[in-house]
């Protein structure tokens, strides 16, 4: 049985898991998963391993994200906060595998984490980075809710080709809407 602890109905949060590390590896090779981070280097199983083991230990907070569309949940995704304890900020950062881009998954683990993030973590805001030419990313953020905070001129990559990054935040105070966690404390 998975253990999922903040759910949609088409999208979950679940640990992040030791035994998926090939997964989450695999997923990291994916060359559109590399472009959309900038990335030009792949990286050796044994490395990512060998990360793992340090990313299990640190102070970051790291999802799993299941497609709740099938009989059973299935892993196709991690999101993870950056914290900044001393402002009670984080850095948001996300990873789908190619197979589950394209059906909302992405904004809907996004919206799951800001709800972890604003009402279990207390954080008061959560910003990210995203490459320019990468409008499907964009536009997830923005359906999640981020917003437009600024760029950095000339500081990515984009298929070989240097690329501005956008700054998006959230804050505590404009995430409206459902929350999964306040859903969890009325069920008691």
């Amino acid at each position: 049985m998975t253990d999922l602890w903040l759910s949609t109905t088409t999208c979950a949060l679940g640990p992040y898991r030791a035994d998926l590390t090939e997964t989450y590896w695999r997923w990291e090779q994916d060359p559109t998963l590399m472009v959309g981070y900038g990335r030009q280097v792949p990286e050796s199983l044994e490395a990512r391993a060998e990360g793992m083991a340090h990313q299990l230990r640190g102070a970051n907070i790291r999802f799993t994200v299941y497609d709740l569309a099938g009989d059973e949940p299935v892993p196709v995704g991690v999101t993870t906060l950056l914290p900044d304890d001393s402002v009670r900020t984080a850095e948001f950062v996300v990873m789908l595998a190619r197979e589950a881009r394209g059906r909302g998954l992405g904004a809907e683990a996004t919206r799951l984490t800001l709800d972890y993030a604003f009402h279990v973590s207390a954080l008061r805001m959560v910003w990210l980075k995203v490459l320019a030419p990468n409008s499907a990313a964009v536009a997830a953020y923005e359906r999640a809710g981020f917003r437009h905070a600024g760029r950095l001129r000339e500081s990515g990559y984009w298929l070989g080709e240097v690329c501005d990054e956008v700054l998006m935040d959230a804050l505590s105070a404009d995430f409206t809407g459902p929350s999964a966690v306040r859903a969890l404390l009325s069920e008691e």
